[in-house]
Parts: structure tokens; sequence; C-alpha cells
């Protein structure tokens, strides 16, 4: 049956129809990686899809310290019903207080945590932010995330951010998008502003 909107257009009436989310039988591996804008934040709106659609997310950052600079995308998965897990405080580029080797121990135990995790708590969706980083950087090499990879549950769908992703990993992983920067209002000194940068 079709009807006219207020648009003009004819449109069919709608039933709204319910369904039981599902888990999927085969989670797959997304990298966001490059020089880009955006790796975040495709990301995180991966992760609020999936919450939108009642699946279980877990975010987890590495590399980074969103208290310090205020990344509300944090909080907004959080107040949708997200698991929010931090495993590093932050990068030695940005904060003096960590070092390459501290940075490889809280890598180290955030894998562990992350791992056990993982397995008791079934989510659908983990998100590990920047933790290309670290192997980019050297404090954690790219055959210990590929055996954290092969022992996730079948069924979870992985999404790994961060700069430099390496070989091994963009041949491990199903989606890969590699984010250039064409423009940035950086070069033009137009600095971070809040709710677009952070």
């Amino acid at each position: 049956m079709f009807r006219v909107s207020s648009y003009g257009f004819r449109v069919r009436n709608l039933q709204l129809v319910t369904c039981n989310i599902k888990i999927m039988k085969t989670g797959l591996i997304h990298i966001y990686t490059g020089e880009g804008k955006g790796k975040t934040t495709a990301a995180v709106g991966l992760a609020v899809r999936a919450l939108g659609h009642g699946m279980k997310v877990c975010y987890a950052h590495f590399n980074k310290q969103p208290e310090l600079y205020g990344y509300n995308e944090i909080q907004s998965l959080q107040k949708l019903g997200a698991t929010i897990l931090a495993y590093t405080k932050g990068h030695w580029s940005f904060n003096q207080e960590v070092t390459r080797e501290s940075s490889r121990e809280d890598v180290q135990n955030g894998l562990l945590t992350l791992s056990e995790f993982i397995q008791n708590e079934q989510s659908d969706l983990l998100v590990m932010d920047e933790i290309l980083i670290s192997v980019r950087d050297g404090v954690l090499m790219e055959d210990e995330l590929i055996s954290f990879i092969d022992r996730k549950p079948k069924h979870l769908e992985l999404v790994m951010t961060g700069r430099g992703a390496s070989d091994g990993l963009i041949e491990r992983a199903d989606y890969v998008s590699n984010i250039q920067k064409i423009k940035h209002p950086y070069d033009q000194q137009i600095f971070s502003r809040q709710g677009i940068e952070y």
C-alpha cells in the first residue's frame, strides 16, 4: 500500500519490525591507519552503530590520556553502554612521565588483562584505539599483537587504530582503511577545536 508523503513522494506504509540480535558467527578484523584525521572517529562511529543494535562493546585505549585532553567520545560511548578500559598513561612524546620501558610494561599488562576480559565478558565488538602505535614504536612486537588476535573469541569483531600499521597486521586484517591527510586546518595554524578534534 502506498501513500503520498508531505514531500510529494510515494512511500510504502511501514511496519515496525523487531528482531533479536544474533551473535556474529565470525568476527572480522578492522584497521584504521594512516596520517589523516578520522581513525578514532571511524572506530567510535562503528562502536555507536554496534551499540544501537544492542551489541556489547568494549573500547580500550592505548597511548593517549583522555582525562588530560578531554576526549568526550569516550564519555559518549560510556553513556551508551560501552565498557571503557585504559591501559597506558599516554605516549612519551606528550607525557614526560611515560618512557618507552614503562609503555611496554603497560601495554603488555594491558593485553594480558584485555585477553582475560574478552574471554569472560562476551563482548561483540572490541576497539583497541591507538594500539598500532605500540607496534610502530617497537614497544609491542607485531607477533605479540597477532597472537592476541589469534586468541580472541571467534565471534568477536576487532577494530584497531593508529598510525603505521605493520605489513603483517595489514595482511591479517579483513578491512584496512588507510586515512591520508590531503589538507588539515593545523597547517594554517588553526588548532584543535572542542567538539570537532576532541
